[in-house]
């Protein structure tokens, strides 16, 4: 039986999402900071599906313990690893960062540079074995800065461009990387935000991932309608998008 790993497998996406493989019997290690909860979901899931769980202790900010946790691991369970996720993500409060450059950071290192740290040792091992794939949680959100989350979506914008780089480069080696941009979801990090529209539901979203996983697909939009609007968003000329209150 293969084998997912899971990076930040106790948000709400990723919770589902470690749902969805498990119903489709895969074992699963899943990795945070949160070890008293990651225990909980994967025995939940263990006894629900008949798989097998583990966890990994795994914190996105702290880069320095990424070589030493993911390398290890790797060398004990790389050769039955089908794939890796990388759900990480902190909205933050957009006003805050703006005077606090510690809210800043924290939403640029949490979204771009703690998930970069840890794709660059997965796409190694995978690119050695020439097989799997590399799954990361990006969002709408950066394909055009808007002055309500422009930090979080500048630091989206470099994850989906890192992406498609390395979708680039493991494409010889027959190493499939996947960009995920899921517009609001229903999560703990999207709770009591005002202005939010078309929510969809973490399950939902969960099934497309995987969907999108099983059929290789480059990039998917979740739900789908999301494509048609960033298309439109994307094509307003800036002279006029700048005047927007978005």
């Amino acid at each position: 039986m293969s084998t997912v790993l899971i990076l930040g497998a106790t948000s709400g996406i990723a919770s589902a999402l470690a749902g969805e493989f498990a119903a489709h019997k895969f074992d699963l290690v899943l990795g945070g900071r949160d070890r008293e909860e990651l225990s909980t979901l994967a025995t939940d899931l263990s006894l629900r599906n008949s798989v097998r769980t583990n966890v990994l202790a795994f914190d996105a900010l702290d880069t320095q313990t990424h070589a030493a946790s993911l390398t290890s691991f790797l060398a004990e369970t790389g050769k039955a690893l089908a794939g890796a996720v990388v759900c990480i993500g902190y909205l933050g409060d957009q006003v805050k960062a703006q005077v606090d450059w510690q809210e800043a950071r924290l939403i640029l290192k949490t979204n771009f540079t703690g998930c970069v740290s840890a794709l660059n040792i997965l796409a190694n091992h995978f690119e050695l074995r020439r097989a799997g794939f590399i799954c990361a949680i990006s969002s709408v959100a950066g394909d055009r800065g808007r002055q309500s989350n422009y930090l979080y979506g500048a630091a989206k914008a470099g994850l989906s461009v890192y992406l498609q780089g390395l979708r680039n480069r493991l494409f010889p080696a027959g190493v499939k990387v996947i960009t995920v941009k899921p517009g609001f979801v229903d999560t703990r990090m999207t709770y009591g935000r005002p202005g939010l529209f078309l929510v969809a539901s973490p399950e939902s979203v969960a099934q497309g991932i995987f969907r999108a996983i099983v059929k290789g697909k480059s990039e998917a939009y979740l739900p789908w309608f999301w494509r048609p609007i960033m298309l439109i968003v994307r094509s307003i000329p800036e002279a006029f998008f700048k005047r927007l209150r978005m």
